[in-house]
């Protein structure tokens, strides 16, 4: 009798075993593919970032019938660049390079990753998103914080490596992990761009470049592993805090500094409005 137990025990393992192979490969045929556009560089920070964030995507989205790929693009390749094929761009173009990019096409997100021109945010370009800080807000949050300490040396970055709060031990873990290396701001923002624009659509956007990009203007609450529901500005830029180092120490403290403005002030850091 115990015997037939554990027959009739194994049998149902196995067949267990076969409805999850069966329903896995079901579920990864039936899958569909999100194609993201990276114009720029590959040998960089940035790009490391967005293959990490989408990598994380897929492990969640392959759950929900979603995978995500990516075509890059050189900065000489750009102009062949279709939009018609991808739901946003990433780019680590320069300025001159966004500006470019941006005149030829219309309807789709483009997420500048690296470029910290303070005219770029002035102008307002439709459709495109600034993930790094502009030069502006660094410069606001170090006379934030050097209106309390007027003999403090600091310099404002939008991630730092030792960076531990709100899970950003774990994402600086992971990315050390798959590169060995350090995560910096350009790799953070090339993480965030990628995570942002995966999530909404994993969320239940649809994968249709219009959608995504009302989403992104009008609804963003994206965590980006900084303790805050951070979205954008009219200008295109991501409201976000600051870290602060001193002397190649990570301060304890953030921008928008506290004493000084309302720390959920973040439009207190760099431009608010369009010069136009």
């Amino acid at each position: 009798m115990l015997k037939h137990i554990h027959d009739a025990d194994r049998h149902l393992a196995r067949l267990v075993v076969i409805f999850l192979f069966c329903f896995s490969g079901a579920a990864l045929a039936d899958q569909h593919v999100v194609r993201f556009a990276y114009a720029g560089k590959t040998d960089t920070a940035a790009y490391n970032g967005v293959k990490l964030g989408l990598a994380e995507a897929n492990l969640q989205g392959k759950f929900l019938g979603y995978s995500f790929a990516i075509d890059a693009y050189s900065p000489a390749q750009a102009g062949k660049l279709d939009p018609t094929k991808y739901v946003a761009i990433l780019s680590t173009l320069d300025s001159n390079g966004l500006r470019a990019l941006a005149a030829r096409i219309n309807g789709v997100a483009i997420l500048n990753l690296t470029d910290k021109d303070d005219a770029l945010r002035k102008e307002c370009i439709t459709d495109m998103f600034h993930i790094i800080p502009s030069h502006a807000m660094e410069r606001d949050a170090v006379m934030q914080w050097q209106k309390k300490h007027p003999d403090s040396r600091v310099r404002a970055t939008a991630w730092d490596p030792r960076f531990v709060k709100y899970a950003g031990r774990d994402l600086n873990k992971r990315y050390r992990a798959k590169y060995n290396k350090k995560m910096d701001e350009l790799a953070w923002a090339g993480w965030a761009g990628a995570r942002m624009v995966a999530d909404v659509i994993v969320r239940g956007t649809p994968a249709e470049p219009a959608q995504v990009l009302d989403f992104l203007k009008t609804k963003l609450a994206f965590d980006g592993q900084k303790g805050l529901d951070m979205s954008f500005r009219v200008t295109g830029q991501l409201r976000q805090p600051l870290l602060l180092v001193e002397n190649g120490k990570l301060l304890n403290a953030e921008a928008p500094v506290r004493g000084v403005v309302d720390p959920d002030d973040y439009d207190s850091l760099g431009i608010a409005g369009c010069s136009k």
